[in-house]
């Protein structure tokens, strides 16, 4: 069958009947749906009677929300993305919350028995997948407006016993409940993580981490089944192996309520570590060191206090934002940038010709992280004289490297882009390829660009991993023709109403689903 129900009014009706008779099904009136949403009843009034735009994001709240498929023939949920490509983009866009925080601090918030506040959770997948797990062991948690304000209250007893384990297999992010776990159970069973298919990411810096709090892990039959051997203060500092994320908030929340001292060193000091680090520090657990690779740590036994927290901004998004700008050679003001996490990234920029202006600093709303606004301008790139490599903080972000890549198609001359830690994401930036770009991959890790790159519409699969989705997404932008992105729903995993939130740049970009 075609892949449209027609004209998007025609499409935007037949969705809206869909929702409709699914919340008659379900017993609710508008009201009560609108507020499971976090909006009004006089727009779901509107989304009924075909009148409101439908972003990917709110068409899977919806589905969640009335636990129906709103869109579900062909493969089981699929949404695209048809792209008319070759439109300048103009206008200012706020960068939205960090997803990796927000996930780090749902899982944090298992450390504290008060009442968490979080503001301007980012609405994505991850963590919705970490919600639905949260849930499935007694936590309870609401969304309190349209600004994706989310309280969590804990249980007095998890049930562990009763963890949504088809929600935790869909996310990487479930390793990181071994930390606040590990306090209050002596033992303990978590589904194998997911997440993206970006090849072998060992557990083993995480075991590592923990050996020293008295956690044992044994992999059998698709679970970690988890031994807590009486929690104590490491004897000596826990030096970690990989400076990585999530191993080092495994550690810090796992030394979050220890009585005593606990010091990491080799830690990470990325952007969503110090979100947590500043959470922490608001639950009453002293951490000094913050941003270095040393933290010392004061645990406190009881983590009891009704807290209110925002994260800062995603450096993530706001380099997806000036790529998007830098690709459709156009003029964008990336409001709210966490700039001290993108300082790298601007000056490989400036040194490949990029254009642009800073504003005057300010704070975010945690008191802590730097944000500024950055206006990118119009540029002729030249390709870099080095190889382009990510390194731990304050080096190029390791999520960020993918955009180079587009970046790199860009510049006149050859980019060689080197991502030593994944060993497939540098093979789904071949993808490229099908739009008109000239990569060659030297082995699972390198790929060699030529550009500049001319852009032409191509219908393309979704990699299934976010940030090489996305990319392919922006090089669309600048495609002459219509282009065809298939199965996006992995983007849903890391941002909110991107196609959306593009369209009000003028980026001229349809959403369909099988039917």
């Amino acid at each position: 069958m075609p892949d449209t129900f027609g004209s998007t009014e025609d499409y935007l009706r037949r969705i809206g009947t869909l929702i409709r008779d699914a919340r008659k099904h379900r017993g609710l009136t508008q009201a009560q749906l609108a507020e499971t949403l976090g909006t009004s009843q006089s727009a779901v009034n509107r989304i009924e009677r075909g009148q409101q735009n439908l972003s990917i994001e709110m068409l899977t709240r919806v589905s969640d929300a009335l636990d129906s498929q709103i869109v579900s023939l062909g493969q089981p949920g699929a949404m695209h993305l048809r792209v008319h490509g070759g439109a300048k983009l103009s206008g200012s866009i706020d960068v939205k919350t960090s997803k990796n925080a927000g996930v780090a601090l749902l899982c944090a918030s298992l450390l504290n028995r008060g009442r968490t506040v979080l503001r301007r959770v980012a609405r994505i997948e991850e963590v919705n997948r970490i919600l639905e797990v949260l849930e499935s062991m007694g936590v309870r948690y609401r969304w309190l407006n349209s600004d994706n304000d989310l309280e969590i209250v804990p249980p007095v007893q998890l049930k562990l016993d009763n963890i949504n384990a088809a929600a935790a297999r869909r996310t990487r992010s479930i390793i990181m409940f071994l930390g606040p776990l590990l306090h209050d159970h002596p033992s303990f069973a978590l589904p194998y993580a997911g997440g993206c298919d970006l090849g072998t990411r060992t557990v083993e810096p995480h075991m590592i981490a923990l050996r020293p709090f008295g956690l044992e892990v044994k992999a059998t039959s698709g679970d970690y089944h988890a031994t807590v051997n009486a929690p104590t203060p490491p004897s000596r500092p826990i030096v970690l192996t990989e400076r990585g994320d999530t191993v080092t908030e495994n550690a810090i929340m796992a030394a979050a309520r220890i009585d005593g001292i606990t010091i990491i060193r080799n830690a990470s000091s990325n952007y969503m570590v110090q979100d947590l680090c500043f959470y922490l520090q608001k639950l009453g657990v002293d951490i000094e060191g913050v941003g270095t690779t040393t933290l010392k740590i004061h645990g406190q036994p009881i983590i009891d206090r009704d807290v209110d927290y925002a994260p800062a901004e995603d450096p993530i998004e706001a380099m997806s934002l000036i790529t998007a700008a830098i690709v459709t050679e156009s003029k964008i003001t990336v409001t709210r940038a966490p700039i001290e996490f993108l300082e790298i990234e601007l000056a490989v920029l400036q040194e490949m010709g990029l254009k642009y202006e800073l504003s005057e600093e300010y704070p975010a709303a945690n008191g802590h992280t730097r944000l500024a606004d950055i206006t990118v301008l119009p540029s002729v790139l030249r390709a870099p004289i080095d190889k382009i490599h990510p390194m731990p903080f304050p080096g190029l972000n390791l999520d960020n490297l993918p955009f180079f890549a587009l970046i790199a198609a860009c510049a006149n001359g050859a980019t060689l882009v080197h991502d030593w830690v994944y060993e497939k994401r540098a093979i789904y930036l071949t993808e490229l390829d099908k739009l008109g770009a000239r990569v060659s991959l030297m082995d699972p890790h390198r790929v060699r660009i030529e550009g500049p790159t001319h852009w032409s519409g191509a219908e393309v699969i979704c990699p299934p991993a976010l940030r090489p989705a996305v990319v392919i997404l922006l090089a669309m932008l600048a495609a002459k023709g219509t282009s065809v992105l298939r199965n996006v729903n992995v983007i849903h995993r890391g941002y909110e109403q991107l196609a959306e939130r593009l369209g009000k740049l003028g980026a001229q970009i349809e959403i369909f689903g099988d039917v």
